[in-house]
């Protein structure tokens, strides 16, 4: 694993180098994968060549206690906005109620613009934290966490990632917490998706696993979201 992250770090070098970058930005959640990701950023690129955004949203603290502790593991630069009255200000604009669904992705998008506004001042590339097992499930938003100039991790299973994070020496209380992406109160990935990581991994993996119903249900959510995975239809005329 540490010669792909190796590989993984020269890759990040490469895609900032020609894309004329100072480095790049990315939302610190406090969760494992923003955790890596920052870490991969800080070997590939210094110090000065990563900016981690902590967003809350009417979050729960501990995520921020969690990111600012990451963020001082590795030692990466970051800022703090907070949207939660920029978020309650578009919810009350709309003149709707608006399901917790939508609202979650509500939640997510404005993160994304957060993180282009400030890239684009300090000529930073956006990274988006999505891995393998979220990606290929459409556990993700679109325009949202899904919206981003790159994407270093979204050929690392759920597993990958833990083992990745360990040689990266991310602390263990973030190795260890549960996947959330901390959207409400209580939220965590597994309920969400009703089965876990582990046997999530294991199908994408192998093709096999000895749960049908967990089947049937990643089955189910591959097909729904490969809109996600697409690019935007466009028609052509004659």
């Amino acid at each position: 694993m540490r010669n792909i992250i190796i590989q993984c770090e020269n890759w990040l070098r490469d895609e900032v180098k020609s894309a004329g970058a100072s480095g790049i930005i990315l939302g610190l959640s406090g969760g494992i994968d923003s955790s890596v990701l920052a870490a991969l950023g800080r070997e590939a690129l210094g110090r000065s060549g990563v900016l981690g955004v902590i967003m809350p949203c009417h979050s729960n603290n501990q995520d921020e206690d969690d990111a600012r502790l990451l963020a001082q593991a590795v030692d990466v630069n970051f800022l703090r906005v907070d949207l939660s009255g920029t978020f309650d200000a578009l919810c009350g604009a709309t003149g709707e109620e608006l399901s917790p669904l939508v609202k979650s992705n509500m939640k997510a998008r404005l993160r994304m613009v957060t993180l282009y506004a400030l890239g684009q001042k300090n000529n930073l590339l956006v990274c988006g934290t999505s891995n393998r097992s979220e990606y290929e499930t459409g556990y993700f938003t679109k325009y949202g966490d899904s919206g981003s100039d790159l994407m270093p991790l979204v050929s690392f299973l759920k597993r990958d990632i833990r083992e990745m994070a360990k040689i990266l020496r991310v602390p263990e209380k973030i190795i260890t917490k549960a996947p959330s992406a901390g959207l409400y109160a209580g939220q965590t990935d597994e309920s969400d998706m009703g089965f876990t990581y582990e046997v999530l991994d294991e199908y994408l993996a192998t093709g096999k696993i000895d749960d049908p119903e967990a089947q049937k249900r990643i089955d189910v959510m591959r097909r729904r979201s490969e809109h996600k995975r697409k690019p935007i239809p466009t028609f052509k005329h004659n």
